[in-house]
């Protein structure tokens, strides 16, 4: 199967099917192992609408510490996501993350569906390669894949997992950390890497240290399960490794310990509090996929904005209770782990 067909499946299964976790949490949220609590200011010395959500990531501002994360590209019906998308991003003043690339150095004649830019003029964009694929394609045609959607930065995603799993999965990693090193010191634009949904330990953050790399984004699990998505476009009753990866709270805190640079808190960000939560934890940039694909599906740009906006009045909210009038002050603010969050801070060290 080619990388686009399979690009409309992973759309249709996200949409259609239930590929969330069902027993790891993010350990963010407050609904089943409340693992993370924020500590309420009553007196916060703030006034709500004076708070400020504006923050800077990677030489770019953001209206709000938030982006959508990769979704898609390589087909007809994703650029019609990712148009309708950006636009809206580029309104909220939020950004945007490009599906991988993968399907446009295979057929250049697919890039038309990655190129945001005509909607989206000022805001972040960031492109998207496999760490797999960086020995097939090469610096060159990267670079030049991402000058031809005017992205301003490249993610290397890591999906070990899902590719364990999928039917055509490519499965050899070795040599991806030499690889990336050298990526990220001969490319003229920033390069970060992110996970899709496993988490990033704090040995993995250790090793990407000694790279060029300006961010890892976590992803972590509790959100969408790729490896569910796999399970599912092949009708497998069996799925072993659905519930697989590391929770995402979990995993700022494993990648706070061993990577002192930028670090985007994202998988199973489902609403302005989990935004918030993972920005005292040490994130500084949260990014959401799924629900707003969803919402996309639902009712095009429309519902994707009323999603966004109420994430980012929540974010605003959550600032205002805990006493940060700015991003920056929420590093400073307290929390309390709890449940499997705390067990695995313990043991983990972290």
């Amino acid at each position: 199967m080619g990388t686009g067909e399979r690009k409309e499946e992973h759309i249709r299964v996200c949409v259609e099917k239930d590929v969330e976790f069902r027993e790891k949490s993010t350990g963010l949220e407050d609904v089943s192992f409340r693992d993370v609590e924020l500590v309420y200011q009553a007196l916060p010395e703030a006034a709500l609408e004076k708070v400020g959500t504006e923050t800077e990531f990677m030489g770019k501002r953001f209206k709000a510490p938030l982006m959508v994360s990769a979704i898609t590209g390589g087909t007809e019906e994703a650029k019609k996501i990712n148009l309708e998308i950006a636009a809206v991003c580029e309104e909220l003043g939020i950004g945007f993350g490009l599906g991988s690339q993968r399907a446009m150095l295979e057929d250049p004649k697919k890039d038309e569906t990655y190129k945001a830019r005509c909607v989206a003029p000022t805001i972040f964009i960031a492109g998207n390669i496999g760490a797999a694929q960086l020995k097939e394609y090469g610096i060159d045609r990267i670079a030049a894949a991402l000058e031809s959607v005017g992205a301003d930065a490249l993610a290397i995603h890591l999906n070990a997992a899902q590719e364990a799993v999928q039917s055509e999965g490519t499965t050899d990693f070795r040599g991806c950390i030499k690889e990336i090193g050298k990526l990220a010191s001969k490319m003229r634009k920033p390069v970060y890497v992110k996970e899709v949904g496993a988490g990033i330990s704090k040995e993995a953050a250790k090793r990407l240290t000694r790279t060029k790399i300006k961010a890892i984004d976590v992803q972590g699990a509790g959100g969408t399960s790729w490896t569910a998505v796999e399970y599912e476009r092949n009708n497998e009753k069996e799925q072993t490794f659905r519930e697989f990866g590391i929770p995402t709270a979990a995993s700022i805190l494993e990648v706070k310990k061993g990577f002192k640079r930028k670090i985007v808190a994202s998988g199973g960000i489902r609403n302005g509090l989990d935004c918030v939560k993972g920005l005292v934890l040490g994130a500084d940039l949260c990014g959401i996929a799924l629900p707003v694909l969803r919402a996309q599906q639902a009712g095009g740009s429309g519902e994707v904005k009323k999603y966004l906006e109420r994430v980012i009045g929540e974010i605003r909210t959550g600032m205002f209770l805990v006493g940060a009038n700015k991003v920056k002050d929420l590093r400073k603010r307290k929390y309390v782990l709890q449940g499997r969050t705390l067990e695995w801070a313990r043991q983990r060290k972290l």
